[in-house]
């Protein structure tokens, strides 16, 4: 397994000690999972750019890497949903749109095209990692609901725009 695989597994078992810590709430527990989650996500960052910098690009890489990066996100906004931090029609947005731009990679990837990131989805990731390290610190009411809308408004931006640079990979004439 290389260098960049081995960050991404690192990743994929830190959210469980993530969830973990959060849950057993002891003194200043979530300034530990906020630590948590900042090396995760900066093990986002590193793998991907040790792997194409190496050229070290694997199937379990562009298998496992996006996944541990929504299970990470998705698993801190639903810990803020039921803190009362997030409302859960944004969650929703979030993995509507995950679930859709996933579906659509995989209907190209059935007729041999693949659909790298785009420049908005790279924003979104980042602006979403961003807000949600910000939101396990104590914030002002209006600063996080700032950054619910950060994360809403990127998300819906970025699927939107996904969707519209490659509407030719569906066939909407059949529906």
């Amino acid at each position: 397994m290389n260098l960049a695989n081995k960050l991404t597994l690192l990743r994929v078992l830190m959210i469980p000690a993530f969830l973990v810590v959060l849950y057993l709430g002891f003194p200043n527990s979530q300034y530990v999972a906020l630590a948590i989650f900042v090396l995760a996500s900066l093990t986002d960052l590193l793998d991907g750019h040790i792997a194409r910098s190496r050229n070290m690009v694997t199937d379990f890489g562009k298998f496992m890497d996006p996944l541990a990066d929504k299970v990470l996100v998705v698993t801190a906004m639903l810990w803020f949903v039921e803190n009362g931090r997030i409302p859960a029609w944004a969650v929703a947005i979030v993995i509507f749109r995950e679930f859709a731009v996933s579906g659509m990679r995989l209907i190209a990837a059935e007729g041999g095209r693949v659909i790298a990131a785009g420049w908005s989805g790279k924003v979104k990731t980042a602006s979403t990692m961003v807000c949600l390290i910000l939101m396990f610190l104590p914030i002002p009411g209006w600063v996080n609901t700032v950054c619910v809308w950060v994360i809403v408004l990127t998300t819906v931006y970025s699927g939107a725009e996904y969707f519209l640079k490659n509407r030719d990979v569906m066939d909407w004439s059949k529906l």
